[in-house]
């Protein structure tokens, strides 16, 4: 879709509503007060000192495709209800795709009409009240040729991203509106690739030690922890390049990157889906964490029991532990679920009570370590092939869903409350052997979980 089509005007009068809005925007409200870090609370204040707990969600309309067409499918007038409805409900912050073919199709230059875009985003956002959280540049609406044939950790896509940064940070320098950039929605080291193979040869050299194959992620190879802290390093780069590149435009800005769960290796899984980006090597590069959390300990949860449940809540809060373990502020900056039936092939379909006890207790587990969460979404999203389905607080029409009740009343209890930090006591993540063996993985995690049963016996 045209940016024509999608707002029903020429494209330079849409440059001149970018330009315009803001203004327009302000008559109508007072302009946003920047949000800093408040590292002696783990958490947030704004500039007058009152605490900031971000609340909030993943925001894409609802009929747009899946993945959602934000850009491509461009709806200001819905945005705006959107936006006064979670307003309402005590939402505070909106994390949005910002996606390469509408932003940065062109390394060296960033795209007019994405611009214009999302000048007008951020001015619905202004009207209602609520902060937004850019995440990006990715492929959630695809990704352009430049980009084909590049690996993440591929210096010449590292540059593009770092342009990138520069030109979109000095942009909107300034925007109190932008609570914090999150580099990627979950980033992740790929294990063998052409130019995965060139930079393992040479991290080898550079060590003065013999070149070797990369190994196989099934473990067993003596050079496997070698080649994982390799991947770290190259996560931990990725994140430098890029914080460097926004701090340079704009030293003001909070700056984090959505880590999935995968992340910490603290339940099993295999060694290649280890992301590689460890969180007390990249916290020096960052001003938060985040992580985002599905309950998958021992398969797809289906509510079928409070053990089943707690296994699940371990697995969290044992996350949450070691995201938090560098000592900035956490955000879970996705949670949500809705198992059972068919979404997960099996089982009777869960109900919404369901979904918004689990998505409750999630929030009471991780409140000790985090001070902000968002959900995967504000509607559901009949389209998806995932949980996202049901995840909303919404239903596709509009209904509020139970979950979207209690999100409502834990918004407004933390609003009043911050959380207050407090790392519980609990087996300590043998982190160097995870990394190179499932059983280690799984030999924590149930060494986790009797810990966190002690603390937290399932009610009869």
């Amino acid at each position: 879709m045209s940016l024509a089509t999608g707002l029903g005007m020429p494209a330079c009068a849409i440059l001149l509503c970018g330009l315009c809005g803001r203004a327009a925007a302000g008559a109508e409200a007072q302009p946003p007060l920047k949000i800093h870090v408040d590292h002696a609370r783990h958490g947030f204040v704004d500039s007058a000192g009152k605490p900031f707990v971000p609340f909030g969600v993943s925001y894409y309309r609802p009929g747009s495709g899946w993945a959602p067409q934000v850009w491509k499918k461009f709806d200001p007038e819905g945005m705006r209800r959107d936006f006064e409805e979670l307003k309402r409900l005590g939402c505070n912050v909106v994390r949005v795709f910002v996606s390469m073919t509408a932003f940065y199709s062109k390394p060296g230059q960033l795209d007019p009409e994405g611009l214009a875009k999302f000048d007008r985003f951020l001015d619905l956002a202004d009207e209602a009240g609520i902060y937004v959280h850019p995440t990006g540049p990715g492929g959630w609406e695809g990704m352009p040729p430049w980009t084909n044939g590049l690996d993440i950790c591929d210096p010449k896509y590292l540059d593009g991203l770092a342009a990138y940064w520069r030109l979109f940070a000095a942009r909107y320098r300034g925007r109190n509106t932008i609570w914090a950039y999150d580099l990627q929605n979950e980033p992740s080291i790929n294990w063998d690739t052409p130019c995965m193979r060139t930079l393992w040869a040479e991290w080898r050299r550079k060590r003065h030690r013999e070149p070797v194959p990369i190994p196989d992620p099934k473990g067993g190879n003596p050079a496997l922890i070698d080649f994982q802290h390799f991947r770290e390093s190259l996560g931990t780069r990725w994140v430098e390049v890029q914080a460097k590149a926004i701090r340079a435009a704009d030293p003001d800005a909070l700056i984090t990157t959505g880590l999935i769960q995968w992340s910490v290796p603290a339940q099993r899984l295999g060694l290649g889906n280890y992301a590689a980006f460890r969180p007390s090597k990249i916290a020096r590069y960052l001003d938060f964490m985040e992580i985002h959390y599905y309950p998958l300990a021992t398969g797809a949860y289906r509510y079928e029991s409070a053990d089943a449940e707690s296994a699940n809540l371990a697995v969290a809060e044992s996350m949450a532990r070691e995201a938090a373990r560098p000592g900035l502020p956490l955000v879970i900056a996705e949670f949500g679920w809705y198992g059972g039936g068919p979404l997960d092939k099996g089982g009777e379909p869960a109900t919404e009570q369901q979904q918004a006890d689990w998505c409750r207790h999630l929030v009471e587990v991780t409140a000790p370590l985090a001070c902000g969460w968002l959900n995967w979404g504000m509607h559901d999203e009949p389209d998806a092939g995932d949980v996202s389905v049901l995840t909303g607080l919404y239903t596709v029409d509009g209904r509020l869903k139970e979950w979207g009740r209690e999100f409502g009343r834990l918004a407004a209890h933390y609003s009043a409350n911050p959380p207050g930090f407090k790392m519980p006591e609990r087996p300590e993540l043998p982190w160097e052997q995870c990394i190179v063996s499932g059983d280690a993985m799984e030999q924590f995690r149930k060494a986790y979980l009797a810990a966190f049963l002690a603390a937290h016996p399932p009610a009869p």
